[in-house]
């Protein structure tokens, strides 16, 4: 006894196969057609341009003291130096820079800004200047 509905034969089912493996192998194969080399190539405006610049250790400092600085000044919470990404040097020189820009703020100085700036970037060649992390005795 036969099941219900209409029965395909095998034909109907090979004529859509052999149009996806056709539509697969053409997509192979102009993928490959550019070869390795097309995708390693630098771009125009890659070549002809300078490399990034690297931060140096003591502008990194000086971005992370500075930022954290005006963030406690503000009023803004912070957690331990570690959860800030700073080093226990990096911290001292931020409790320094925050001590004194809130003394500034008591007597009436303007931009304290620009003395967070000239502090941190004091702290910091001073603290890279002696070695800064890795070159004490904890080496």
């Amino acid at each position: 006894m036969g099941r219900g509905g209409t029965s395909r034969s095998a034909g109907a089912f090979r004529t859509p196969l052999r149009a996806v493996l056709l539509v697969a192998a053409l997509a192979v194969t102009g993928c490959a057609a550019e070869g390795p080399r097309a995708a390693r190539a630098p771009s125009p405006s890659m070549a002809d341009g300078p490399s990034p610049k690297a931060t140096s250790d003591v502008d990194l400092c000086v971005s992370i003291v500075g930022h954290w600085s005006r963030e406690v000044l503000d009023g803004r919470g912070y957690g331990d130096y570690q959860s800030m990404g700073m080093s226990g040097g990096q911290y001292d020189i931020l409790r320094e820079v925050v001590d004194s820009a809130r003394a500034a703020r008591r007597q009436g100085a303007g931009n304290i800004d620009v003395l967070v700036e000239r502090q941190a970037r004091e702290g910091c060649t001073a603290w890279y200047r002696s070695g800064g992390p890795g070159e004490g005795p904890w080496r």
